[in-house]
């Protein structure tokens, strides 16, 4: 079985990293902690806790998706709906959607989702955002819970991964020919190996 640790970075794109640093930098206080480019291509990385980054791409022709509220549908090509950064707890929540309205920045109310606090806005890009904080009432992890009228056949068979839907590994790859490649960002720690 894979242990997965969590999301080590998310990489959304901007064409303007200027007006992206002013928002997620210095509005929301995450810190810049490296960047690489050339021309026409940037990627810059923000940290958002301790063990996730939030990354942005600059590139100068990218357009940002018309504007819409997370969890509407909407027709043609979509990635995702929205990215939800949570926070330690309701005071920094609050602290947040005031500073976001003292900025002139729209931001919605607290709402109350059950196992978290809320609230919506959207960055330069166009890129919802949900913020929240835990609550004490539930939590969504302890207990399989489907609120839908027709669910698939898929869901209907339970919340576990299950076995035989894949092929298995017949011939794993031996210690001796596994192969690490550089990639691009291992130029920021050029000189330091």
């Amino acid at each position: 079985m894979i242990n997965y640790s969590g999301i080590n970075h998310i990489a959304l794109v901007t064409s303007d990293m200027d007006a992206t640093l002013c928002f997620w930098r210095d509005l929301l206080g995450m810190r810049l902690v490296a960047g690489i480019g050339k021309q026409g291509n940037r990627q810059y990385f923000l940290d958002l806790s301790d063990n996730v980054l939030i990354a942005f791409f600059e590139w100068p022709e990218a357009e940002p998706v018309p504007d819409k509220d997370p969890g509407r549908p909407v027709k043609g090509p979509i990635i995702f709906d929205h990215v939800c950064i949570e926070l330690d707890n309701a005071d920094d929540l609050w602290e947040l959607k005031d500073r976001l309205s003292a900025a002139g920045i729209w931001v919605t109310e607290v709402l109350d989702n059950g196992f978290i606090y809320s609230i919506f806005s959207t960055d330069p890009n166009g890129i919802q955002l949900e913020f929240c904080c835990r609550t004490d009432k539930f939590d969504v992890r302890n207990k399989f819970r489907i609120k839908d009228p027709a669910p698939s056949d898929i869901t209907q068979e339970g919340p576990g991964p299950l076995q035989g839907k894949w092929p298995e590994v017949i011939s794993p790859t031996p210690e001796s020919e596994r192969k690490i490649y550089p990639g691009e960002l291992k130029k920021l720690f050029e000189n330091e190996e």
